[in-house]
């Protein structure tokens, strides 16, 4: 038991031993199932006969979905702990991805796509790994140093990208030229199969996490969900901005593959090629974020990667071939891995330790409702505006973002500024005592809503 009562990871894990090395292994496997799911999902849908506006609306219930799941799953953890949901989670998409591969049921479908979260977010792969990514956020925190977090979480993206390369490529298993029907089905089904193996393989490995008791002790009823109060008052400030990007990435990031596929003919083959070579040219970029942060500040980095994603939509909507549309991605991408463990480290840090799982998980709450809500916008726009349209107003809306992101920040958070990224405190913040972290993107970026999506 540590002095504050919370629970712990072992002391072993806290120097990065076994315990890091088993989330990062989970990690690359779910980023690869997820990675597969990201390609294909939209696109068998879609053979399969269901428009661009059903296509929304699914996303949308799917976003819902998570967005409770992922509430849940933060307030339950800091109550009962973290490993639990490092396991079933993944075991939901397995099971999933096998219903895709054997069912045309339309009902099956959507049901299972909530429960295993196809469709929240998306792109090329990397750093979405599902509802559970309060929880495992949470358990990094506690599993290392305070000073080593942003470099933990750098190490996390980088397994990320690992696995969702593997994933795009894998995705190039589905071979359905212009097949509908069953016969598609059976054409993607060796995807579906795959994204299957690779979840059931992250909840088997994480079966090995070794996790003593960190939560305040229960009070005598029983245990409770944890409100965050103490961190109330940076939580407010996450639920504007990050519902401010949830719009965008509701316009964007689910229908990654698709808008490459009706744009330009692409095929699952071609789709996970790009991907791949995406996060082959981004494997370094996570890696980078500490000594990014060091020289300009956290939160100044932050704005500056969100501002570059948002332009960086307009020439991509824009572009009039394939590979030079991917190209601008593939930019756009390095920018978002670079920034996805800052937006994990900067969360955890303002946050009480006692409500790691519970503020990860409920600052990105508002951006999974309104990424629900943008993609069934989105879906309308595709089919009746223009293709263009999603894309463009999401760099709008993403640049937006990043100016709320600082005004909302800058004076609250500008003596932390000159600190470490990973460990800055925060005091007079009502914040509670000094912590450090990681989990803000639960996937909320392109993660959180997991940029991690887009």
């Amino acid at each position: 038991m540590t002095p504050s009562g919370r629970m712990g990871a072992p002391s072993g894990a806290r120097s990065g031993g076994r315990n890091m090395r088993i989330v990062l292994v989970a990690r690359g496997l779910m980023s690869a199932a997820r990675a597969v799911a990201g390609v294909v999902v939209a696109l068998y849908l879609s053979a399969e006969g269901f428009t661009a506006l059903e296509l929304g609306l699914v996303f949308g219930v799917v976003a819902l979905t998570s967005a409770l799941m992922s509430a849940l799953i933060g307030l339950a953890s800091d109550a009962i702990g973290r490993k639990v949901f490092l396991v079933v989670i993944p075991g939901l998409a397995a099971l999933a991805a096998a219903a895709f591969a054997v069912s045309r049921t339309d009902v099956v479908l959507v049901v299972l796509a909530a429960l295993g979260s196809f469709g929240r977010g998306a792109g090329a792969g990397a750093g979405n790994v599902g509802p559970y990514q309060p929880a495992e956020a949470a358990f990094v925190a506690e599993s290392v140093p305070e000073e080593l977090r942003t470099r933990a979480f750098g190490r996390l993206g980088f397994a990320s990208s690992l696995g969702a390369l593997a994933g795009g490529l894998l995705a190039g298993l589905a071979r359905p030229g212009h097949l509908t029907g069953a016969a598609a089905m059976a054409a993607y089904r060796p995807a579906f199969v795959a994204a299957a193996g690779l979840a059931g393989a992250a909840g088997l490995v994480a079966l090995g996490l070794k996790e003593t008791r960190t939560a305040p002790r229960p009070p005598a009823g029983g245990r409770r969900l944890v409100f965050p109060r103490k961190s109330w008052n940076v939580l407010w400030r996450f639920w504007i901005t990050n519902g401010l990007n949830g719009l965008a990435v509701g316009m964007f990031g689910p229908f990654v593959s698709y808008w490459f596929h009706r744009r330009y003919g692409a095929s699952p083959a071609q789709i996970g090629l790009l991907f791949a070579v995406i996060n082959v040219a981004t494997l370094g970029s996570a890696l980078s974020a500490a000594g990014i942060a060091r020289r300009v500040g956290t939160l100044r980095a932050i704005v500056a990667v969100r501002l570059i994603q948002g332009a960086l939509l307009v020439p991509m909507a824009l572009s009039p071939w394939f590979w030079t549309a991917g190209a601008v991605y593939l930019v756009r991408m390095v920018v978002q891995r670079v920034g996805l463990p800052l937006r994990q480290s900067f969360t955890q840090s303002v946050a009480d330790p006692a409500e790691r799982a519970s503020l990860a998980a409920l600052s990105t709450l508002p951006a999974q409702g309104t990424q629900a809500g943008s993609q069934v916008l989105a879906g309308y726009l595709f089919a009746e505006v223009a293709l263009a349209a999603p894309l463009l107003l999401a760099g709008l809306l993403q640049m937006v973002n990043a100016l709320a992101y600082a005004g909302l920040f800058r004076g609250l958070f500008a003596a932390a500024e000159g600190a470490e990224p990973a460990g800055a405190g925060v005091e007079g913040a009502g914040v509670g005592e000094r912590a450090g972290g990681a989990g803000a993107g639960a996937g909320v970026d392109g993660s959180g809503v997991e940029e991690r999506r887009h």
